[in-house]
């Protein structure tokens, strides 16, 4: 480890020096001055790594000093040390962005607590997190050999995403490529249990809630008791939430926090439609054909879901008022934020806000952003900068001014996909890289889970003989024809469509304001 410089500042330093021999005995090299001007030309000549202040000093003061300190390194941690525990004091330390703050007459050891508290810190916590992510490796590689429920999946999803999280804090490659090839390894074995389950699903009681039953399960009896903003965000992942709910903490404190099961395919015609309508697409298609649109069929497949909503209220036999908005634009959002001080005698105002799945699509067209979003980590901090600086978030707090209830939710989720698996189909055959539906499709068939009859999972065919075949784990489809070009340009962006715990597990947030 290379030396630790400390730079000391105290118009007593003489009286320190048992302090100072104790540092040096602990190898480190310690800087003493006894003014705050003394100081800031150290700090101009050489490299600091921690500052220690004395609050209290004639000349420049202490809050002085560390002012400009701060305004020659920022990042330079500082430890206020005084003999005052006036609050004002610590608040303007404090506000200044000190390090540590400490009373005289200080001991040695609370001197070194601070020193690696401020220093060791990342070290510490690496070592600790590499740790404890070690025993729970083990236990999560005995939990895969035996899941075999809805509620164990959804568990042992978010520890993943808990210690993916934990883990992209730490210099620790090796430590994440672990926990990489665990999340491929569970993937794996969803998509067995998908498989296995998913159509027993529609007929059993004891099923997850879906996308056709969230509506009525869920969302139904929260609007009772006071006025509710309903906000889907297309393609919203658990990790993504994760990023901005700090955020969001600040207004409204949650209440609840579940987890419900999209349907297949995990893309938004399919999933979107089934939230708003409370119904399977196959239903959709019979009882709505002037508003369902199969893959093939020209024209959006997004268009009608306030309609499929109010048929859903009408069925529910539900005596609200109620609002939708559909926000694909900035301007669009800005509008209904300036407005929306009108919607306040609503029983439910449902938002669908498109702008993530306007990102993870448009990372296949634009260059700037398959730069800022390459992999997951940055794909959560670039969703947490747009939620801080988008009109959603001044909606949000609007609500709580209002005094309503939040709930945020969406869709389905979506994966980095990574390995292409070739197939084959007609002209007909639709175009979304995780799953496909069309005639005499021909593929690999442990890639994908497939279903010859897609009426058994409530599904429409586009004629007699479709079939739907949907990619599992990391997997895009890719046709044979212009392969490797093909490869090259949609690896490593974020589909849905598909079979995986990203794209199919996904967040119920209820909040109450603050």
């Amino acid at each position: 480890m290379n030396e630790i410089t400390i730079l000391w500042v105290d118009d007593e330093i003489d009286l320190l020096k048992p302090h100072i021999l104790f540092l040096e005995g602990k190898n480190y090299k310690v800087i003493t001055c006894k003014s705050g001007q003394e100081a800031l030309e150290e700090l101009e000549n050489q490299r600091i790594d921690i500052v220690f202040l004395d609050e209290n000093m004639p000349g420049i003061s202490g809050l002085e000093t560390l002012n400009e300190i701060k305004i020659i390194d920022s990042s330079i941690p500082v430890v206020m040390i005084t003999k005052s525990e006036e609050e004002f004091i610590m608040e303007e330390a404090i506000g200044s962005k000190i390090a540590d703050y400490l009373i005289k007459p200080v001991n040695p050891n609370q001197i070194l607590l601070s020193l690696k508290k401020n220093l060791d810190h990342s070290r510490l916590v690496s070592e600790r997190t590499t740790a404890n992510y070690q025993q729970e490796f083990r236990k999560i590689a005995m939990d895969l050999s035996m899941v075999n429920s809805v509620e164990e999946w959804i568990d042992l999803y978010k520890k993943l995403i808990y210690w993916e999280l934990q883990l992209e804090e730490i210099e620790d490659k090796g430590m994440f490529e672990i926990l990489e090839s665990q999340k491929v390894e569970a993937n794996n074995q969803f998509g067995k249990f998908v498989e296995k389950n998913y159509a027993d699903w529609f007929v059993n009681h004891d099923g997850p809630v879906m996308s056709h039953t969230l509506f009525k399960e869920w969302i139904v009896p929260e609007i009772k008791d006071r006025p509710t903003l309903l906000v889907v965000i297309d393609n919203l992942r658990y990790d993504q939430w994760y990023a901005f709910e700090d955020t969001v903490s600040s207004f409204f404190k949650k209440t609840k926090e579940k987890s419900y099961f999209s349907i297949l395919p995990t893309a938004t015609q399919y999933a979107r439609n089934a939230i708003f309508s409370g119904l399977m697409p196959l239903d959709m298609e019979k009882k709505y054909p002037q508003w369902w649109k199969n893959d093939t069929d020209e024209g959006g497949k997004n268009l009608f879901e306030n309609k499929f909503l109010n048929e859903q209220i009408k069925r529910l036999g539900l005596d609200i008022k109620w609002e939708y908005h559909k926000i694909s634009s900035l301007k669009q959002g800005r509008q209904l934020s300036q407005n929306f001080r009108s919607q306040k005698d609503n029983d439910l105002t449902a938002i669908v806000y498109n702008f993530v799945d306007m990102l993870s699509h448009s990372k296949t067209e634009m260059d700037v952003i398959k730069e800022l979003a390459s992999n997951d980590k940055s794909y959560r901090s670039l969703t947490q900068s747009w939620f801080k600086n988008s009109p959603l978030l001044e909606i949000i707090q609007q609500a709580q001014g209002m005094g309503m209830k939040l709930i945020i939710t969406t869709d389905h989720g979506t994966i980095n996909v990574k390995q292409p698996s070739k197939v084959i189909g007609d002209k007909d055959t639709s175009l979304n890289l995780r799953y496909k539906t069309g005639r005499s499709l021909s593929y690999e068939e442990k890639d994908v889970l497939e279903a010859r009859d897609p009426r058994r999972i409530h599904l429409p065919s586009i004629n007699m003989s479709s079939s739907f075949i949907f990619a599992k784990n990391d997997l895009f489809f890719a046709y044979p024809n212009n392969y490797n070009h093909y490869v090259n340009y949609y690896r490593n962006t974020y589909q849905h469509g598909g079979v995986s715990l990203e794209e199919m597990i996904i967040p119920y947030i209820v909040l109450e304001p603050r």
